[in-house]
């Protein structure tokens, strides 16, 4: 390790400079990308320049990414096959719904390796309210409790 304190640093520097070899060679700058979680409106979350800096494009970026977790709740826990419905319908039916909630699932995730804080707590927020209202009994009818044969001394557990 004595020979690694003796190493020159990198030279930092903070202009837009071009590798050697690659002046004018359409190079675009873009902004460093986080690697780490941080607070803040200042970032880019699914397309470049949204939500730029304005507090109100932020909110917007916020109660997107939200609502679209929520969505991906309500697709995963609402069964849209309909009895008497031929097979092929029912078929293409779930494969829209499936491709949709995994195309909305994927940009969920997308938005949070933005690593903005706000962001993976309203994605989060989003998921556990729509499992919340779609995916537990809370807001549901419970479904008729089973009839279990009276004359039978086993467990209506126990499977044959």
């Amino acid at each position: 390790m004595n020979g690694m304190t003796d190493m020159p640093t990198p030279p930092v520097t903070a202009t837009k400079a071009s590798p050697p070899g690659m002046e004018g060679g359409g190079m675009h700058h873009h902004p460093m990308m986080h690697m780490t979680f941080f607070w803040g409106q200042n970032g880019e979350i699914l397309f470049p320049g949204w939500p730029g800096s304005s507090p109100g494009m932020y909110a917007l970026v916020l109660i997107f990414v939200f609502f679209v977790a929520f969505i991906v709740e309500f697709l995963s826990n609402t069964n849209f096959a309909r009895k008497g419905s031929g097979t092929v319908a029912v078929g293409l039916v779930q494969t829209l719904v499936h491709t949709l909630r995994a195309g909305l699932a994927y940009m969920v995730m997308l938005a949070v390796m933005s690593f903005n804080g706000g962001v993976f707590l309203v994605a989060v927020a989003g998921h556990a309210l729509g499992f919340l209202v779609f995916g537990t009994w809370v807001f549901k009818k419970p479904p008729a409790p089973a009839t279990v044969d009276k004359s039978s001394d086993l467990s209506p557990m126990i499977c044959a």
